[in-house]
Parts: structure tokens; sequence; C-alpha cells
């Protein structure tokens, strides 16, 4: 039967007087849509997925979307757990911050999960190169270390070294893929590669091997801005000039790379994380929702540690 005014107008008085609210997860459970965009990154305290995180913020934001971010470390189960949360949450979109495995043991049972939260209604956006089926908006891993190697070795440096990311993900391969061509396109050797990872400690770490492996390279390259600022700190703290002695380069300019003047290459991270988020939006209003992949640009930022 319908409600009549009046007895309408008592509960809504009811409800004001015990300061009544409608509980948002009932209401998604109802609908099978809720306001909630997940965020996955791959470390959570790195300045790289702080940035895409606040894209995807400001963006789902402004629609009344609530950003939740999720730390995975980099581990497939613990993506898998997250999307399985997220979807019980009838998360309206996930955003996949970081990178995939090239042989990931747990490769397929991801790709399930991400089926299943796509099937419930999820817009699924990676923002690297992942191997199950969903929208794509990347940036050209490979050009953009290229494009820093050749700005280096354009400088007239010959012994330049490469710093790696972690082993097996795609965007490490990338990275030192762009190396590689730009060395041999320049008529130098690649060779002076160094274990890594994506962390400020790998970097340092990575510092203290250099010097101990004998004469010193005219320039490094790290495969990102964090591992770049620790081997520039471990070598000043060794007593070696930067830039006089070793000329040093990243890649992505997060907040850190600007405070060091570090030379690197502009990686539009908040852009990334605001174009992830306006298509998980598209595909939930009248909008039309991306159907192709997209490739945002990149620019290369010379600044104090090159010379």
């Amino acid at each position: 039967h319908p409600v009549s005014e009046k007895t309408r107008a008592r509960v809504l008085a009811a409800a004001e007087e015990l300061g009544y609210q409608p509980s948002a997860l009932a209401r998604a459970l109802v609908t099978r849509n809720s306001r909630i965009i997940g965020v996955i990154v791959g470390n959570i305290v790195d300045p790289y997925f702080a940035e895409i995180a606040r894209g995807v913020e400001d963006v789902a934001g402004r629609m009344g979307y609530l950003t939740m971010v999720c730390n995975a470390d980099r581990h497939t189960d613990a993506e898998i757990a997250h999307l399985r949360t997220l979807r019980d949450y009838q998360a309206a979109g996930v955003v996949f911050a970081s990178s995939g495995y090239a042989s990931a043991a747990r490769g397929a049972a991801l790709a399930a999960a991400v089926a299943d939260i796509t099937d419930s209604g999820s817009t699924v956006v990676a923002l690297a190169q992942r191997d199950f089926d969903c929208l794509h908006a990347v940036v050209d891993n490979r050009a953009a270390a290229y494009d820093i190697t050749d700005y280096v070795a354009s400088l007239g440096h010959r012994r330049i070294a490469f710093v790696e990311g972690p082993a097996g993900l795609y965007t490490s391969a990338l990275r030192r893929e762009g190396f590689e061509a730009a060395m041999g396109d320049a008529g130098l050797q690649p060779d002076l590669c160094f274990e890594g990872g994506f962390e400020y400690e790998a970097g340092y770490n990575a510092a203290l091997r250099m010097m101990a492996a004998g004469p010193l390279p005219d320039a490094v390259v790290g495969v990102n801005d964090e591992v770049a600022i620790g081997v520039l700190t471990g070598l000043r703290q060794a007593g070696v000039e930067v830039p006089r002695q070793v000329s040093i380069a990243g890649i992505d300019d997060t907040r850190p790379a600007r405070f060091v003047e570090l030379t690197t290459v502009n990686v539009p991270l908040y852009g990334l994380g605001a174009v992830a988020a306006r298509a998980i939006l598209a595909g939930h209003s009248e909008e039309k929702e991306p159907s192709a992949d997209v490739v945002l640009p990149h620019r290369l930022i010379p600044r104090g540690t090159t010379a």
C-alpha cells in the first residue's frame, strides 16, 4: 500500500530527531553499485602511487565517490584479496596502479578475480601492463627510459650505468629495454647494470656496489626517481660530487625528485589517476565509457643532477 503523506512526514521527522543517516553500504547491496573506487597500489609509501591516488581522488571526490587505497606490496595474492573485498562492497571501479609480472604464478587466479568483479558491474582500469582483460591507461615506459638515456648520452657521457627495477615486472623490463636501445643507438655498451628495485634503499645499496666495483661510471640512470635519489645520496655521502664527477637521472618526476633537483622524465601520474577515475565514472553515468586503451605523453625534465 502507498505510504500516506502524513505517515511519510512522521517518519522523516523521527529520522531527523534521531539523527538517522541512510546506510550507503545497504543501498549498494540493493542497487548493486556503491560510490567506492578502489586503487590497488604496489607500495603505499611510494610517492609514485600517492600522486596517482590523488588524481583518482580529486576527480572521483567531486562526484561524491570515496577512494579506497589498498596496499598489495606487489603480491598477486594480496591483489586478489583486495578485489574480493571490493566486489563485496559493490565497488564502482578498481584501479590497478602498479605493473604486473611477466610470469605470475597466480596470474590465472587474478584474471579470474578481475573477470568476476567486472561481471558484477565494476569497471577495472590498469595503469601499467597487466595480463587480464580491462581498460589500460599507460605511459610508454620503454620510450621514457630511451629518452632519458639518450639525453644523458648527448651530454657526452660514455660509461652510463643503469639501476634496474624489481625482477619480473613488466615496467622494469620495459625501462631496461629503453635504456639498452638508447645505448645501442648511441654506439655505447649497455653492460653496466646493477640490481635494484623501486625503493630508495635499492638505489642507495646500488651506489655502494658501484663504488666497490671499481671506477665509477660517468652517469647513472635509475629505473625510477626513488632509486636515482638513493644513488645520489649514497654517492654524495661517500664524497662523490654530483654532477661534477657523476651525473644522475631518474624516471617519473615525483615530488622528491623536484626537491633534490633531479634530472628525470615527467610521467603524468596525477593525469593517469584522473583518466582512470573518469573512465570509471563514465561507466556509471550517461557518458560513453572509453573502449580503447590510452597512452599519455611523457617529457624530459633536465635539472641540476646532470652536467
